[in-house]
């Protein structure tokens, strides 16, 4: 039986991200709730782990979010609490499966609103804990190809920043952060799709810095976390760019993304 004080759970804890933060944060005494759809991998994680429990969840199917829901509203003992679980549907937004877009808005959006809101009265009440929003450098820039996630992730910002405030306004020690990486090194860019050859290696990141950066950050109480010099520096020159620059530039980089991979599948 699980007797540690202290509770951490996380979304889409099967791969990548989620799964660096489980073990950081079992290394840290947490007993973990892995929440995934692959039970497998979850069981073999867990495993792994001094404490940890599975639970098997489709965050975008209702009955499972509101498992979820129950259990974060019923554990005394939560004091972190980790919104990863998401994916991407690149392409041409009126021409994308409607369906995968809305799993991945349900997910973005709804799973990431309902789960905090389950935590964070009991976190409030109890003056600890912690909710870290996995959100992404994208969240702040608008693109073609990619209109839908980016506006998903750009409202995780905005959800976060408010909430950011009202406990800083009601003095709640309870943290809240955005984690916002760019390219990382997991499944994510496979299950999307996204040809890992046609971005520059110096842009990528692995999964075990972005969640370093996210826990050394959170013990500053910072807003947003922004993982790498490099995209803390495009961030900074965006924001002063006039939108029309922004727009110029958006357009002009992703046709020629797309001249990039084009030549690359039609080599031998």
């Amino acid at each position: 039986m699980n007797k540690s004080p202290h509770v951490a759970l996380v979304t889409g804890a099967s791969s990548g991200i989620g799964e660096v933060f489980a073990r950081k944060l079992s290394a840290k005494g947490y007993h973990l709730v892995l929440v995934a759809r692959r039970r497998e991998r979850l069981e073999r994680l867990a495993a792994e782990l001094p404490s940890a429990e599975v639970l098997v969840a489709d965050l975008a199917v209702d009955s499972d979010l509101l498992k979820i829901e129950h259990y974060i509203a019923d554990e005394p003992r939560l004091d972190f609490l980790v919104n990863n679980a998401g994916f991407g549907v690149p392409g041409i937004y009126y021409e994308s499966d409607i369906e995968s877009l809305n799993k991945m808005h349900r997910l973005h959006i709804i799973a990431v609103a309902r789960l905090t809101h389950a935590a964070l009265r009991g976190m409030v009440e109890r003056s600890k804990g912690s909710i870290i929003n996995v959100s992404s450098v994208a969240g702040f820039i608008q693109a073609p190809f990619s209109v839908s996630y980016n506006a998903s992730k750009s409202w995780i910002n905005g959800f976060t920043e408010g909430l950011y405030l009202e406990l800083r306004r009601s003095r709640s020690p309870v943290r809240v952060q955005a984690l916002c990486p760019g390219f990382t090194y997991t499944e994510f860019q496979l299950t999307a799709g996204i040809d890992q050859r046609a971005i520059p290696k110096k842009l990528w990141m692995s999964a075990e810095a972005v969640v370093d950066t996210s826990l050394r950050c959170l013990e500053r109480n910072k807003l947003f976390v922004v993982p790498g010099w490099r995209y803390r520096l495009f961030l900074a020159g965006i924001g002063v760019m006039p939108r029309p620059v922004r727009h110029f530039l958006a357009i002009k980089s992703s046709l020629s993304s797309r001249k990039s991979v084009s030549a690359k599948k039609s080599q031998p």
